[in-house]
C-alpha cells in the first residue's frame, strides 16, 4: 500500500454489531467507538485477532470484586477469540499511580512488588481463561529504556498536556506538592501500549487520562492508536465509597465460600442490579427479565441469591455455594454456622468480659459487658443476662450479635 493510501475498510457485519454490543455493555466509555468497530470488522474479515491489553500494579497481595469488573469484559473479548494481555506493573509500581490521589503516592519496594505479584496472576486466572491469556511485566522494556530512553520519550510529550490532567491541576491549584516522578507514570503506561502494540486498553473511570495518554504515544510511534475501554468503579458493600480493602468494604475472591456468599447477600436491593451488570456473566436479556419480575413483586432477596450463587460458585464451585446458602439460612434462624473460628484459652474460670475480649468478639471488657446488657451475648445458643457469669473449664460456642461466632475451650 503507497504512502498516504486510506486503509481498506471491512464490512460491519451482524457478528461485528454483536461483539461491539458485548464491548459495551456496562461499560462507561468506548473512545472512538467508530475505531473499534472498525477494528472488530477487520478482525472478523482476516481471522487476525486484536490485542487487548490491560494493567494491574500489584499494590496489595488480593485482588477484590471491584478488580474483576475489567477481568469480566477481558474474558468477555477473550471468549471471542481475541489476544487477552495480562500486564503486571511490577516497573511503573515502583513509580506510585497518582490517579485520584491528593498526595504523592509513596512507591513500593521491589520486595513488596514481587511479592504481590506472585498472587495476583493466580487470582486473576479465576476469571481469565489462562490458557489463551498472555502475562507481561512491564519491566520487560522499560528497564532496558535507560537514562537517554526515558529522555527521548519525555520528549513526545508536552507539561501543557500533562496538567490537563484534573489531579494535577487540582494539586497545582491546591499548593500540594507534585513530584517531578508522578509525571512518568502516565508516560510509562502509554509506553506500554507502544511496546505491546495494543489496539485496545481497558481501565476504570480513573485511568482515562493515562488510557489516552497510550493513544497519543502510539501515533507518536507510528502505530495505529488504541481504543480506549472504560468501566465503572464498583461501590463496596456500604454502597457509597469505591469498593477497596483499605475501606473494609470489600469482597474478596479469595474469601472462603460462606464469607464470600454472605457478604454479597448484605449488597442492597437497588446496588444489587449494579453488581448484576458487572459482575454476572448473565445476557442482558435475563438480567431485564429478572429485574422486570422483581419490580412485579418477586421478593429481591430471591435474585440476591441467584446472584450470590452464580459468584461463589466461579470462585469456588457449586456445592460450596449451595452449602453457603443453607449456611446463610441456618444463621438467619439462629443456627450456628458451618464453619466458625476455634480457639483456647485458660484461666478457668473467666469472666464474660475478660472472655469476649480474649476471644476478639469485643474490643473491651467494658463493651462486652455493655452488648451483655443488650441482649447480644449467646453462650451455646441461649441469650446471658447475668455480667458477673464466670465459665469454667470447657469448651463453648459464643455469639456475639447475628455475625460472631468463636468456639472456645477454656481451661
Amino acid at each position: 500500500m503507497s504512502p498516504g493510501t486510506p486503509p481498506p475498510s471491512y464490512p460491519v457485519t451482524d457478528r461485528v454489531r454483536e461483539a461491539l454490543a458485548l464491548t459495551r455493555r456496562g461499560c462507561d466509555e468506548l473512545l472512538p467507538e467508530a475505531d473499534w468497530t472498525a477494528k472488530l470488522a477487520r478482525s472478523a474479515a482476516t481471522g487476525v485477532p486484536l490485542r487487548i491489553k490491560l494493567g494491574l500494579d500489584p499494590t496489595a497481595p488480593d485482588i477484590h470484586l471491584g478488580h474483576t469488573v475489567v477481568l469480566n469484559k477481558m474474558r468477555q473479548l477473550q471468549d471471542l477469540g481475541h489476544t487477552v494481555i495480562f500486564l503486571i506493573g511490577d516497573f511503573t509500581s515502583m513509580i506510585g499511580d497518582p490517579s485520584g490521589r491528593n498526595t504523592t503516592r509513596p512507591p513500593l519496594t521491589r520486595e513488596q512488588i514481587e511479592a504481590n505479584a506472585q498472587t495476583y496472576y493466580r487470582q486473576a486466572s479465576l476469571v481469565l481463561d489462562p490458557d489463551k491469556t498472555e502475562i507481561r511485566y512491564n519491566s520487560e522494556w522499560s528497564d532496558p529504556l535507560g537514562a537517554r530512553g526515558m529522555i527521548q520519550l519525555a520528549a513526545r510529550y508536552t507539561v501543557a498536556r500533562m496538567m490537563e490532567r484534573n489531579d494535577f491541576a487540582e494539586r497545582f491549584k491546591a499548593g500540594t506538592p507534585i513530584s517531578v516522578h508522578e509525571f512518568l507514570y502516565p508516560l510509562m503506561q502509554g509506553y506500554d501500549s507502544v511496546a505491546l502494540k495494543s489496539d485496545l486498553e481497558l481501565g476504570g473511570t480513573d485511568q482515562k487520562f493515562n488510557l489516552l495518554v497510550g493513544r497519543a504515544l502510539q501515533a507518536e510511534y507510528g502505530q495505529e492508536p488504541q481504543c480506549i475501554l472504560t468501566m465503572p468503579l464498583l461501590e463496596g458493600l456500604d454502597g457509597v465509597e469505591k469498593m477497596s480493602k483499605s475501606k473494609g468494604n470489600y469482597i474478596g475472591i479469595t474469601e472462603p465460600a460462606n464469607t464470600m456468599f454472605a457478604k454479597l447477600l448484605s449488597i442492597s436491593d437497588t446496588l444489587m442490579w449494579k453488581y448484576y451488570t458487572l459482575l454476572s456473566f448473565r445476557s442482558e436479556a435475563e438480567i431485564a427479565r429478572l429485574k422486570a419480575e422483581v419490580e412485579a413483586g418477586r421478593n429481591p432477596k430471591e435474585a440476591k441469591v441467584l446472584l450470590a450463587k452464580e459468584i461463589t460458585t466461579r470462585f469456588h464451585s457449586a456445592a460450596a455455594a449451595d452449602a453457603a446458602e443453607a449456611d446463610f439460612e441456618n444463621r438467619a434462624r439462629g443456627g450456628i454456622p458451618d464453619e466458625i473460628p476455634e480457639l483456647a484459652l485458660s484461666g478457668a474460670p473467666l469472666g464474660l468480659g475478660a472472655l469476649l475480649k480474649q476471644a476478639g468478639l469485643a474490643p473491651s471488657s467494658s463493651e462486652a459487658l455493655r452488648l451483655v446488657d443488650g441482649g447480644g451475648v449467646r453462650i451455646d445458643g441461649t441469650v446471658v443476662g447475668d455480667k458477673g457469669l464466670k465459665l469454667g473449664a470447657g469448651t463453648y460456642v459464643v455469639q456475639v450479635g447475628k455475625r460472631k461466632f468463636a468456639r472456645v475451650t477454656l481451661r
